[in-house]
C-alpha cells in the first residue's frame, strides 16, 4: 500500500473513535414507540386501560394502584393479589433514502416493518394491616420496547437491533390520615438494561481520515482525491463490520401520593414519581473486516473498535400524574392527566476502560410531554363491566433530533374494555387499545461516520391486555 495512505492510519483514529463512542451511547439507551412517549409504558393494568388510564387512580378496584400511587391503596379494604399481561404489537416502516458523508447514495432497502410483539407483565398485592394502614408490592415494567431493521437496509449505521427496558420493584404504603385524605409512598429498586446494535461504515471512516487531513493541510486536494481513490480499491464502499452493546444498571428511587374523597361520588389523586439516576456499564463487540482492520491499524488491542467496556450515565424522568373519577350507580367516569420530566435527557456523556478512546457526548434535547385521556365504566350487570375511553400523548422527541432508533411522534388511543367479576373473590379483565401516530419525520440522522438518513417512519400500535385479580 503507498505510505501516504497508510500514513492516515493516525488520521482515521479520531474518526474512529468517534463512531466507537457514538455505538456505545446509542447503544446504552435507544427509545422506541411504546403506548406512552418515547419509551415510557403504562401498560400494568387491563382495567385502566379499557379507559385509556382515565381514573387510573381513583375509579377503585385495581391493584395497580400499588406501583401508580400508593395513596389509593386506601380503597383496597382486604387482602389481594393481582397479575396482568398485555402483548404490546407495534409497527414501524421507514421510507426515505440515505448517503454517505461524500453524498454518495447508500444502498439498501428500507429495512421491512421494525415494530415486533413483546409481552409485559405486572404483578400487585396489596394488604390491610389495620383500618388505617394498607401495605403493598409489586413487580411491573416502567420502561421497555424492542426494534429490528433489516441488516443490510439505508439506515444501518445507525441503527439494526434496539432493546431496552427498566424492571421495576416497589414496596408501598398508606396511612388514612381522615376518612377522605389518605397519603401513601413507595420505594422503588429498577434495573436497566439494553442490547443494541448498528453496522459500522469503514470506507467512510477512510474518507473522514482524508477529510480531516485535507482541512489540516496536511494533503493537497490532489493528494487526498488520490488518497480517496487508493481508498475505494482498498476498503470500498459497503466495507461494514458490525458492533453490538450491551448495559445494565440498578438504581433506586421513590414516589409519593395523595387521595382525596372530595365528595361521596367524587375523587382526585396526585402522585409524584422521581426520576431515577442510573450509571449504565456496558460491553462492546465488534465485528472489523480484514481489510479495513489492516488499512487503519484498528480492531486490535489499545485501538478504535476493539472490545472494551463503557459507562454513561442516564435517568429515568420523573411523572407528576393528577387522575380523577366521578361514581354514579349505573356509571363512573373519569380523567387523567400526566406530565413526564424528558427534558432530563438533555445528552449522553461516556466514558470508556480503554485510556486510548476518548469521553464522548450526544446530543438530545428532549423536551417533556403530556398523557392527557377521558374515559368511563358502564356497568351492564352486577357482574358486567363495559370500559371506553380515548387519550392524546405528545412525543418529547422532535424532526431535528430524532433518528431511526426513536422513530415517535406524537399519538391518540382508542381503548374498550370489559370486566367480569366471576364471584366475590375473583375477577377478570380484558381491554384493547389503538394507538394512531403522527408521521415521524427523520431530517438528517447522522450515523457516528457522517451518513445521513432522511425520510419518515409510518407508527401504529395495538394493545391487547388480560387481568385476573383474586381478594382473600
Amino acid at each position: 500500500m503507498h505510505n501516504s495512505f497508510r500514513s492516515l492510519t493516525g488520521a482515521a483514529r479520531p474518526l474512529a473513535l468517534a463512531a466507537l463512542s457514538v455505538a456505545i451511547v446509542g447503544a446504552l439507551v435507544a427509545p422506541s414507540l411504546a403506548s406512552a412517549s418515547a419509551f415510557q409504558l403504562k401498560e400494568d393494568s387491563a382495567k385502566s386501560l379499557g379507559r385509556a388510564y382515565a381514573g387510573s387512580a381513583t375509579a377503585g378496584g385495581d391493584v395497580s394502584v400499588v406501583a401508580n400511587n400508593p395513596a389509593a391503596m386506601s380503597d383496597l379494604k382486604g387482602t389481594y393479589f393481582q397479575a396482568d399481561m398485555t402483548a404490546i404489537n407495534f409497527s414501524t416502516k421507514f421510507s426515505g433514502s440515505a448517503q454517505d458523508a461524500l453524498g454518495r447514495p447508500i444502498s439498501g432497502g428500507n429495512g421491512g416493518d421494525g415494530g415486533t410483539t413483546l409481552p409485559v407483565p405486572a404483578m400487585f398485592f396489596a394488604t390491610q394491616l389495620n383500618d388505617r394502614v394498607h401495605v403493598g408490592a409489586a413487580f411491573s415494567v416502567p420502561f421497555g420496547f424492542q426494534t429490528e431493521y433489516d441488516r443490510n437496509w439505508v439506515g444501518r449505521y445507525n441503527a439494526i437491533k434496539s432493546k431496552f427496558q427498566s424492571l421495576d420493584a416497589t414496596l408501598s404504603g398508606s396511612y388514612d390520615v381522615s376518612d377522605t385524605f389518605s397519603l401513601g409512598a413507595s420505594f422503588i429498586a429498577q434495573k436497566t438494561s439494553a442490547d443494541l446494535s448498528n453496522a459500522i461504515n469503514f470506507n467512510a471512516v477512510g474518507m473522514g481520515s482524508v477529510q480531516q487531513a485535507l482541512a489540516a493541510g496536511l494533503l493537497t486536494p490532489a493528494q487526498a482525491q488520490a488518497q480517496m481513490g487508493q481508498i475505494n480499491a482498498v476498503v470500498p464502499p459497503g466495507t461494514d463490520g458490525y458492533a453490538r452493546i450491551t448495559g445494565e444498571s440498578w438504581a433506586y428511587g421513590w414516589q409519593l401520593g395523595a387521595l382525596w374523597k372530595l365528595t361521596a361520588q367524587d375523587k382526585l389523586a396526585f402522585n409524584y414519581r422521581a426520576k431515577i439516576s442510573h450509571t449504565l456499564h456496558g460491553t462492546a463487540n465488534f465485528t472489523v473486516p480484514a481489510n479495513a482492520a489492516a488499512a487503519f491499524g484498528v480492531g486490535g488491542p489499545g485501538t478504535a473498535f476493539a472490545h472494551s467496556n463503557g459507562t454513561a450515565g442516564f435517568t429515568t424522568p420523573a411523572v407528576a400524574s393528577l387522575s380523577y373519577w366521578h361514581q354514579a350507580e349505573k356509571f363512573g367516569f373519569g380523567a387523567d392527566a400526566a406530565w413526564t420530566q424528558w427534558d432530563v435527557f438533555k445528552q449522553l456523556k461516556v466514558t470508556y476502560d480503554n485510556p486510548a478512546q476518548p469521553t464522548s457526548v450526544q446530543n438530545f434535547n428532549w423536551k417533556n410531554s403530556w398523557y392527557v385521556s377521558f374515559g368511563g365504566d358502564y356497568y351492564l350487570t352486577d357482574q358486567l363491566t363495559l370500559r371506553a375511553g380515548v387519550a392524546v400523548d405528545t412525543t418529547p422527541t422532535s424532526a431535528t433530533y430524532r433518528d431511526p432508533r426513536v422513530p415517535d411522534e406524537s399519538r391518540k388511543l382508542v381503548t374498550f374494555g370489559i370486566g367480569y367479576k366471576a364471584s366475590e373473590h375473583f375477577e377478570l379483565d380484558v381491554s384493547y387499545a389503538h394507538i394512531f401516530v403522527n408521521r415521524a419525520s427523520i431530517n438528517a440522522a447522522h450515523s457516528a461516520t457522517g451518513d445521513v438518513l432522511n425520510g419518515s417512519f409510518n407508527d401504529y400500535g395495538n394493545l391487547l391486555s388480560f387481568s385476573a385479580q383474586y381478594k382473600f
